[in-house]
C-alpha cells in the first residue's frame, strides 16, 4: 500500500493543516478529536509515515505506545472518567477515515459514545478539555 502523503494527518505533522495540540515529542502528536465521540477525545499519531499499525516500524510503534498510554492517564483523569477506549482501526474495510496510523482515546463507554466520524465540533468548544489535558501532560 502506498502512503497518501496528501492525508490531513500528514498535512498536520508539516504544519499545514491546524490542530488543537495538547502533547508532541520527537516520535509523536496528540490532539483533539474534532470529531469526538466524547467530550475529551483525543487521538494520538506517530510522525513516521505509515497508513496501518502493520505498516508501522517497531520502534515508531512502541514510541507510539508509549505516548497512548501517557495520554490516555492524562485523559482520564482529566474528565473525570472511570475509564477510556483505546480504538485504533487498520484500513478503511476496517472504519479507518484517515489514511494514516492514529489511535483515538474515547473517555468512558464506547457504549455511550457518539458516532465514529460524524459530526464537526468548532476548536472554541474544545479548548477548555485540550486546557485540561495539556496541564495534566505537562505537570
Amino acid at each position: 500500500m502506498s502512503y497518501d502523503n496528501n492525508n490531513i494527518f500528514a498535512k498536520i505533522l508539516r504544519g499545514e493543516m491546524s490542530c488543537l495540540k495538547v502533547y508532541e515529542d520527537e516520535h509523536t502528536l496528540a490532539f483533539m478529536d474534532i470529531m469526538p465521540q466524547a467530550d475529551g477525545h483525543t487521538l494520538v499519531i506517530p510522525k513516521e509515515a505509515a497508513e496501518t499499525l502493520l505498516e508501522l516500524s517497531d520502534d515508531a510503534a512502541a514510541a507510539t505506545i508509549k505516548t497512548v498510554k501517557k495520554v490516555a492517564k492524562a485523559v482520564k483523569q482529566a474528565m473525570g472518567a472511570e475509564g477510556v477506549s483505546l480504538v485504533q482501526f487498520n484500513g478503511a474495510a476496517a472504519g479507518q477515515t484517515v489514511p494514516h496510523i492514529h489511535f483515538h482515546i474515547v473517555p468512558g463507554s464506547l457504549a455511550e459514545a457518539r458516532s465514529h466520524a460524524r459530526n464537526m465540533v468548532d476548536n472554541e468548544s474544545l479548548q477548555p478539555f485540550a486546557d485540561k489535558i495539556s496541564a495534566l501532560l505537562a505537570s
